[in-house]
């Protein structure tokens, strides 16, 4: 009785080493693609073009069922290119021969001419947004406090980054929950060609029937969002990939490859109101887009649990092309061990698999399990998120210790 006693002593002595030493010090991750795989590969419409199809071969082909006609699109569409605020400074560009023209309220509202030498600086202050005018030489001006002000300009204008050539700029004092409101900052202009003149999803040295199929599916997304102002951004779409990639000006304006972007959009026009878009039973339909798949589209009731009938899988060899896809045609992650454990919210991980599979093979489901014996089940989109993971299509290749 007195050796067992000494033999379990010993073994509950170095169990807790032993463990240290069988946990992996990293997880090797591999797979194909770039985003959610959800109807347009970019890069199947760069290998559709290269083979001689249209704009609307492709996207028929990605968008099952669908049409492609033009409708009205003269509407304007709110932009969102600056979220939550605090303090914004502009002035105007050198290509101004005007300057800004400042409204209190909307752009109906009273005008303060702003000299060209002048930088405007707004800032909130409590619930409203105050605006001084600073000149060389002069003493600040300091306007009356408003929730609301607005500005027009010519020339090129840059906005918080961005290189603005059309509409006019707004910033509301906008509520953040029940917090201290914050500036939304929203540029206005038209959909038919303004907007998406400054949509930046795919390289413009593409081919044109890509790029023309891009600014019929990115024109098609804005309309099925125009119809909501958003209270929390006070807009219709982000200026993000939360929507879609907005640069302004600097997409037509970049050297040699912008006027064939633009060239593409105009293309796509069939009059000063009305553009191509991608309808199914004659409607605008919700078009999603992403750079490349694992080699196959996936369903969109897999990704976002809400089935569309054009938003259904289909081949995709492209995105396994090498020489269209070269980053991500095939790509490898390495993880350690305390990310892994991080994400999945546990103290260490032992043992990671994926736990469910799509119809399309992508990954659903993750199990990882700690060397406790707990186990935490994470969303696919929450693993890629948390972890920097390229897409769903991918396998767990190996652990290392």
């Amino acid at each position: 009785m007195k050796r067992l006693a000494l033999l379990i002593i010993a073994l509950l002595s170095i169990t807790p080493a032993a463990l240290a030493d069988a946990l992996p010090a990293h997880f090797i991750i591999t797979g194909s693609g770039y985003g959610h795989g959800v109807g347009l590969s970019q890069i199947g419409a760069k290998g559709m073009a290269l083979e001689g199809k249209s704009a609307s071969d492709i996207l028929n082909y990605y968008f099952t069922g669908t049409t492609v006609a033009p409708v009205q699109d003269d509407m304007d569409i709110r932009v969102n290119i600056g979220h939550q605020l605090t303090y914004l400074s502009l002035k105007a560009d050198k290509s101004s021969t005007m300057g800004i023209q400042l409204h209190q309220g909307d752009i109906t509202g009273a005008i303060t001419q702003i000299p060209l030498t002048a930088t405007l600086k707004f800032a909130m202050v409590g619930k409203v947004i105050s605006v001084s005018i600073v000149a060389p030489k002069q003493a600040p001006v300091i306007l009356p406090a408003s929730t609301l002000w607005s500005f027009t300009w010519d020339g090129n204008l840059t906005v918080n980054k961005l290189v603005l050539k059309y509409g006019s700029v707004a910033l509301r004092a906008t509520p953040v929950t029940k917090s201290t409101p914050k500036i939304e900052l929203t540029t206005t202009m038209k959909l038919h060609n303004q907007y998406i003149y400054g949509v930046s999803e795919v390289s413009s040295s593409w081919p044109s029937a890509s790029l023309q199929a891009q600014a019929i599916a990115s024109r098609t997304y804005a309309l099925s969002r125009i119809g909501k102002l958003r209270k929390d951004c006070d807009c219709n779409v982000y200026n993000t990939i939360y929507d879609q990639n907005y640069v302004g000006a600097s997409k037509e304006m970049e050297a040699t490859y912008g006027a064939l972007w633009k060239s593409a959009v105009d293309s796509t026009t069939a009059d000063s109101s009305h553009g191509l878009a991608v309808l199914y039973n004659g409607q605008p339909i919700n078009t999603f887009f992403s750079a490349s798949t694992g080699g196959v589209t996936a369903n969109s009731a897999d990704v976002w649990g809400t089935a569309y009938p054009y938003l259904v899988s289909v081949p995709d060899p492209y995105s396994l092309d090498l020489v269209l896809n070269p980053s991500y045609s095939h790509w490898q992650r390495v993880i350690n061990q305390s990310d892994m454990a991080n994400a999945f919210g546990l103290t260490d991980i032992v043992n990671l698999r994926i736990d469910t599979r799509s119809p399309t093979n992508s990954a659903l489901t993750l199990v990882g399990t700690s060397s406790a014996g707990v186990s935490a089940t994470l969303p696919v989109g929450t693993f890629k998120s948390k972890l920097k993971i390229p897409s769903s299509w991918f396998e767990l290749a190996s652990v290392g210790y």
